[in-house]
């Protein structure tokens, strides 16, 4: 087969509701694999963030609360051209894009600094390339990077520790039947697993609660993405990520080892058209808000006449909705 390096055909679902409590689980990550493949990972977005981002972005037109400054989270692997799709759509807000991996930053500043005589340079709606303030920004935009973080609590806290009271938080993820036709390859030739476990709708759902988010709702499409070889696909798979299970292969595999899985995928991938190899991803949608911290409980509460007058003021907002 010859290798094909257009963008993969689609085919596509959705099934919408609100998330349901339940016990968290934190993905199967190996924290060492995962800090080596943050610091290792491309400096270019892949295509199936930019898709993801985009189809995010579709998103806002359902959220009423317009930030006047927003902050996106690893800009440069979330999606570039996505950026300027969220910029455009909030044309006056103050924009911050962090990047948490040095040469990262590097390549965001090239790519999304106006050049010196561009008149956005100058404009009020500015960009920042650093880490918001606490509480300096209304909307928190992270595509495509809480599933490969050894630390997912902590990081969503960090994120809300950015958000302004009221804000909200965008996010997307990978979920658990993300890459499944490959899992069943690597269990029928009976090799360790081809990959961590991705954390289930709900538990972020979960997660988001227990780090002082109200209100989050989720959403989840499967993707099926087709190629025309499994060299293709396998290079689709290692620009998204690493095998990050602490179980996974010991050591590099041979070429050998290369042929038999190719062939395998070959043999299990095939769609019923008999020239292409599908593979499933399945991608979470979130967004939460972040409420005003609520008072202690006491036998008494004295509040100021200023505090009373704001709290009202976000409630009519809120029950008005995003």
């Amino acid at each position: 087969m010859t290798r094909d390096d257009s963008p993969p055909t689609i085919e596509a679902f959705a099934v919408y509701h609100m998330t349901i409590p339940s016990d968290a689980t934190p993905p199967t990550i190996d924290p060492t694999a995962a800090a080596r493949w943050h610091l290792a990972a491309p400096a270019s977005s892949p295509w199936l963030h930019e898709e993801v981002a985009r189809r995010m972005e579709q998103r806002l037109q359902w959220i009423k609360l317009r930030p006047q400054a927003w902050c996106h989270w690893d800009a440069v692997r979330g999606g570039l051209q996505a950026h300027e799709l969220v910029r455009r759509h909030y044309p006056k807000a103050q924009v911050y894009v962090h990047e948490t991996a040095a040469q990262r930053a590097t390549a965001a500043q090239r790519a999304l600094r106006p050049g010196v005589l561009s008149p956005a340079r100058w404009l009020a709606s500015a960009q920042h390339f650093q880490v918001p303030p606490d509480s300096s920004v209304q909307m928190l935009w992270a595509n495509m990077a809480l599933h490969l973080s050894a630390q997912p609590q902590q990081l969503l806290a960090r994120w809300h520790r950015a958000l302004a009271t009221d804000g909200f938080l965008m996010f997307s993820c990978l979920g658990p039947d993300t890459a499944r036709e490959l899992r069943e390859v690597y269990r029928d030739q009976g090799w360790p697993a081809s990959g961590h476990e991705f954390t289930d709708m709900h538990d972020w759902g979960d997660m988001l609660m227990q780090a002082g988010f109200a209100e989050p709702v989720m959403d989840m499409e499967r993707i099926v993405l087709t190629y025309d070889s499994p060299d293709r696909l396998l290079s689709e798979l290692r620009s998204l990520g690493r095998n990050l299970h602490p179980a996974r292969f010991p050591g590099l595999r041979g070429r050998g080892w290369v042929q038999q899985l190719e062939r395998a995928l070959a043999q299990k991938l095939t769609q019923a058209d008999g020239a292409r190899l599908g593979l499933t991803f399945e991608v979470i949608y979130g967004h939460a808000l972040k409420p005003a911290p609520r008072s202690p409980v006491r036998d008494s509460t004295s509040v100021s006449l200023q505090e009373m007058r704001a709290a009202l003021a976000r409630g009519n907002k809120l029950s008005r909705g995003l």
